[in-house]
């Protein structure tokens, strides 16, 4: 049910630190009632973003909002230490004082890859067409032996999230098979945007990506859809960047995948329910919370839960940075595995 309670919306826009390395958050608000989001804002959750993250708020946050964040580790942004940028990123060209990097400068053409880096990324596209088409393991076990870096990181990840089995992971079909297919397929979409190590962009693209399919993925279930369509909303958010991460038209780098129509629909047209989420979190991005508002309510979701799911989506973007990174799971590590149940 939709609350009538004037609460305000929130949202976590990604800050980059000077060379690019997506370290801090910054949390927007609608407009509302302060007082009705404090119950949300005084979790552990908050605290934990705080914990992984350099977190900051506007200065001119409500006051109510404001000491409920400084409580949970948030600060004010220091003045003259943000700066957005939305063309390319130079360090050398950021004013003086800029700690902080916000705006779109993820989204600019990438830069051309050497022969190497081209043939891994096309490899691990190659892996989630094998995945997605429900291929033999022994099929993707063997593209595995064919990239070092693909099968180093998947056994860096499995190990790392250890999967309860208090053992370490050292085969390839053994890891495949503890870690299972729809963990697989979420892990191989990151890894596309993982695969470049010269590409500034990519540590930003992934995280804005994780937040986005854990985001629709959550919307989906607010909005009442099946376990099917929050699936599809997981990955409409993961892949809806590929054509800026490939540089190529987004059609053309989907067009090998056996997407369904409700997917596509969604990625390539906004159409359809997904294809709302998809347009609904954009907005957000874009910083327009008014008219998130007005589209949450024609989606019949309530600002508790979208509030709850941008909550939850930071989080897990940031426990997803860390599992590419090879850093522990941390809090967040649950969230994660819980991701294979629903």
């Amino acid at each position: 049910m939709i609350s009538s309670n004037p609460v305000p919306l929130l949202f976590f826009r990604v800050l980059a630190e000077r060379s690019g390395k997506p370290l801090g958050l910054l949390i927007d608000f609608g407009a509302g009632d302060a007082a009705g989001l404090l119950p949300l804002l005084g979790g552990d959750a908050l605290r934990a973003l705080a914990d992984g993250f350099a977190c900051f708020y506007a200065p001119h946050a409500d006051a109510l909002l404001q000491a409920s964040l400084a409580a949970a580790g948030w600060q004010a942004v220091p003045a003259g230490s943000l700066c957005r940028v939305d063309d390319r990123l130079a360090a050398e060209l950021l004013p003086p004082g800029t700690v902080w990097v916000d705006g779109d400068w993820c989204m600019a053409a990438p830069p051309k890859a050497s022969g190497a880096q081209a043939t891994s990324r096309g490899q691990a596209l190659q892996m989630v067409q094998l995945v997605a088409a429900d291929a033999d393991t022994h099929e993707i076990e063997a593209l595995l032996r064919r990239d070092p870096t693909l099968s180093y990181n998947l056994l860096r990840l499995v190990n790392s999230l250890g999967m309860g089995s208090g053992r370490r992971i050292t085969s390839f079909s053994q890891a495949l098979m503890m870690l299972g297919r729809q963990q697989l397929r979420r892990w191989l979409n990151l890894m596309l945007f993982a695969a470049r190590q010269d590409d500034v962009r990519s540590a930003m693209l992934l995280a804005r990506v994780a937040l986005r399919a854990r985001a629709l993925e959550l919307l989906a279930k607010a909005g009442g859809m099946d376990k099917n369509s929050q699936e599809q909303g997981f990955m409409t958010g993961m892949f809806s960047l590929l054509g800026i991460l490939f540089g190529m038209p987004l059609a053309e780098v989907l067009a090998p995948l056996a997407l369904g129509e409700a997917v596509h629909a969604a990625l390539l047209r906004r159409d359809g329910e997904l294809g709302a989420l998809l347009r609904l979190f954009e907005t957000a991005e874009r910083g327009d919370l008014d008219s998130v508002a007005g589209q949450l309510a024609q989606l019949q979701i309530a600002v508790d839960d979208f509030n709850a799911a941008m909550l939850d989506a930071a989080g897990w973007m940031q426990g997803t940075m860390r599992g590419t990174q090879g850093q522990p799971q941390g809090q967040t590590q649950g969230q994660t595995q819980g991701q294979t149940h629903g």
